[in-house]
């Protein structure tokens, strides 16, 4: 790599942090990730050659330990990392207020928005039975999402649950939703069903805490066009 030749603090962190995919690998991580296979859910378009390289690179640099856990490598952020952690939240408030939001037109991958609500999943508010909710997206292979009062999985197929509740639509009317572009009930007007019974229905989106940074608005027209 051709080093940026400049003293200044910020050249060298870049040089270290600003290749392609370094810091969402941290927001894996960060996000509870530990282990190659689900970092790289999250991270659906990363080669394994590349994954590879970068957390080799994130340990040199003291941003990641390496560890040996009872089934293979896993990776866990160092007092370094963690810093990174306000970098990494900064870039998201950011990219939140001042980016466009237009789902339909925008190239997204199913598999980081299930991860996400998988991992945000409210279990206190969850029913006391165990659920399973079927995810038919548009173009996509079914996954199934099951819900317990202890734990949240994402799976490919479903291990013998009910199918309570079956979620189907676009990908871009979940995204406008999950990301909060717009409210739950605005997403059926983008094409996006929820069927189940009516209760259930009418508590699920208050089962996860959604997309981080949702609650942060984006900037108006008038106040993007004047900057």
């Amino acid at each position: 790599m051709i080093s940026y030749g400049q003293f200044c603090a910020m050249a060298r962190a870049h040089e270290t942090l600003g290749g392609r995919w370094t810091l969402l690998i941290v927001r894996e991580i960060l996000c509870g990730a530990s282990r190659f296979n689900d970092i790289r859910r999250g991270i659906p378009r990363i080669s394994k050659t590349m994954l590879s390289e970068r957390l080799q690179a994130l340990v040199a640099a003291g941003a990641l330990r390496r560890g040996e856990g009872a089934a293979g490598p896993d990776y866990a952020l160092t007092e370094a990392g963690l810093e990174l952690a306000e970098l990494v939240k900064a870039m998201g408030v950011w990219g939140q207020r001042w980016l466009p939001r237009h789902a339909a037109q925008e190239d997204l991958d199913l598999e980081p928005v299930l991860v996400d609500m998988q991992r945000r999943a409210r279990f206190a508010a969850l029913p006391d039975e165990p659920l399973v909710i079927r995810v038919e997206i548009t173009g996509y292979p079914q996954r199934f999402l099951l819900l317990k009062r202890t734990e949240a999985s994402l799976c490919s197929q479903n291990l013998g649950f009910p199918e309570t509740l079956v979620l189907r639509g676009p990908l871009p009317a979940l995204v406008a939703w999950w990301r909060g572009d717009v409210s739950f009930t605005a997403s059926h007007r983008l094409g996006l069903v929820l069927s189940g019974p009516r209760k259930l229905t009418r508590a699920f989106p208050d089962w996860f805490e959604r997309y981080l940074f949702a609650g942060v608005a984006p900037v108006r027209s008038d106040e993007r066009a004047s900057v």
